[in-house]
């Protein structure tokens, strides 16, 4: 778990913002949350559907649907009673971005929608161009639904989607300096599903919306709630570091200038919901430790050093470490603090030990990272399929979404524990896409880390077909990730299914395999919570 930019430090100071002044703020924001739930209820009850359909996703391209879940329920409850009571006539009745849209919200949503109301648009593709070719609208819904594939069962709607980004390439071709081109450009790069929100250019982002009288009240209150969230994120960010500070590993020169800001990044994205505060800054503790122990790993560590650190974490005691320096063995003794308090507090909440779960995924962490550590002292590389299997278990994503699953407001059972420690197909594909993007963004600056299994296999291949390679391994775990968070009959609740997609939308942030715009749109973030600014609030409260 890597980034690719420097993150400013965080003021070590006070924010300066007092409790009347956030007392403001939360009022301001209900009384705009009153009007627009008021709006919202009624779109909802009167005809047509679409209307509040298209609320809805207003709402989340908002980022306040966090406010509106009952509400957004029953829209896309009495939408999916309309479309499957008569899919045909509501497709050709229907402008085809509104079925479009439709198709997006409600799978997103976890309805089951068949793809094939798509079916009649791929079977002639000189009419499709004819009729859609300088559709933007349209052509862009399409590809933006075609993100939502299962695999195989949706060929109707990726062969659609694959059209429509035909087309959309066509466009941009005939049209480099038309002022919609920017639009489509970050619309084929940056698609809805596979990134957040609130990271995005808003002026990309609600290109098509027109303000009115009833969604004033919507665009006031995500000003309103952007801001409270800021002022959070900034004092939850002074907490994470005045924590981290007063860690003992933090002394040591080696982690002297680690910015704890880059972990809390994370934990920032993921619980998206203002009110998970305590939520962010426990989960960033661990998230800490996979760094550190990262490094340990890569670049501190001998072979024999690292033997005997992951030999310490399967006994869970420091005996026997007398050998290892003392950076290692304060993160060892960090490493069993925090994680055994993580575990007393799950406890005391759910009245069930995580302890030996928690334990068991820092040992997958750190005997993928040991064998990769072989791997290069003895300079024996693996097969793609080893590599890939050992390399995703590296990247300790799954740390951190195993410790987000009890921080959730939920039952834990131990049939629940038995799915966790056995690493869940959904908790795999998230880190492994987190591999790939990790591996192609180092094979595109042909850096040291370029993985083995691009050496081992694709020696005589051309960069733009390694690339086009990964790319489409990418999209095949994006597909086998939305059958584990899309559907209704999960293994998991859908708080924690939520939680693994953030965590893989923040994944193009942190990696920036393509041109991403809205790397430049965390950075501002990370430097508003960094120098703790207060002017924009201030507007919204005189």
């Amino acid at each position: 778990m890597y980034t690719n930019f420097v993150f400013p430090r965080c003021a070590g100071t006070a924010i300066g913002i007092s409790s009347t002044f956030m007392d403001v703020l939360h009022a301001k924001q209900t009384v705009m949350l009153k009007e627009a739930k008021h709006v919202m209820k009624k779109l909802i009850s009167e005809d047509p559907i679409m209307e509040s359909l298209c609320m809805v996703d207003l709402i989340q391209r908002l980022g306040i649907e966090h406010h509106f879940q009952e509400h957004i329920e029953a829209a896309l409850e009495k939408q999916h009673f309309i479309v499957t009571r008569d899919p045909i006539d509501f497709v050709q009745s229907h402008q085809l971005d509104k079925v479009a849209l439709t198709f997006r919200l409600l799978r997103q949503g976890g309805y089951s929608v068949n793809a094939d109301i798509f079916e009649r648009l791929k079977n002639n593709r000189v009419q499709f161009g004819e009729a859609y070719g300088e559709d933007l609208t349209s052509l862009i819904a399409v590809h933006e639904a075609a993100q939502l594939s299962i695999g195989e069962e949706d060929t109707s709607l990726e062969d659609v989607g694959r059209l429509c980004r035909e087309l959309l390439h066509s466009w941009l071709s005939r049209h480099h300096h038309h002022h919609e081109a920017q639009y489509v450009a970050i619309s084929l790069q940056q698609p809805l599903h596979h990134n957040l929100p609130r990271f995005m250019d808003k002026t990309i982002l609600l290109r098509n919306f027109k303000p009115d009288k009833k969604s004033v009240c919507f665009v006031e209150l995500a000003e309103i709630n952007s801001c409270i969230v800021r002022l959070m994120n900034q004092h939850e960010a002074l907490q994470v570091s005045k924590w981290w500070k007063g860690e003992a590993m933090s002394k040591e020169p080696k982690f002297a200038e680690y910015e704890a800001l880059k972990w809390y990044m994370w934990s920032m994205a993921c619980f998206t919901d203002p009110s998970f505060s305590d939520q962010r800054l426990e989960l960033t503790k661990p998230i800490s430790l996979v760094y550190i122990i990262d490094d340990i790993f890569d670049v501190y560590g001998t072979l024999d050093q690292l033997i005997l650190f992951t030999d310490a974490v399967k006994r869970w005691e420091l005996t026997g470490t007398e050998h290892l320096p003392e950076f290692m063995k304060k993160c060892l003794s960090a490493l069993y603090e925090i994680t055994n308090a993580f575990s007393e507090k799950i406890y005391k909440k759910h009245g069930l030990n995580p302890i030996n779960t928690l334990k068991k995924s820092f040992l997958q962490l750190l005997n993928a990272s040991l064998e990769g550590a072989h791997w290069s002292d003895s300079g024996e590389l693996p097969n793609s399929e080893e590599y890939l299997k050992h390399a995703t278990v590296s990247t300790g994503l799954h740390v951190m979404l195993v410790h987000s699953f009890f921080l959730f407001h939920q039952n834990i059972t131990k049939e629940t524990l038995a799915i966790l420690d056995d690493f869940p197909d959904i908790i795999y594909s998230v880190a492994k896409i987190l591999r790939l993007c990790d591996d192609l963004e180092g094979h595109k600056v042909k850096s040291k880390s370029v993985p083995l299994f691009f050496k081992m296999h694709h020696k005589k291949v051309i960069f733009n077909s390694i690339t086009n390679h990964v790319e489409e391994l990418i999209s095949m775990e994006w597909k086998r990730l939305n059958r584990q968070v899309l559907g209704r009959d999960q293994q998991f609740p859908s708080s924690f299914t939520k939680f693994c997609l953030s965590a893989a939308r923040m994944v193009p942030l942190m990696y920036h395999y393509r041109t991403n715009p809205s790397l430049s749109n965390l950075h501002q973030h990370v430097k508003s919570i960094a120098n703790a600014g207060v002017a924009h609030v201030n507007s919204l409260v005189l």
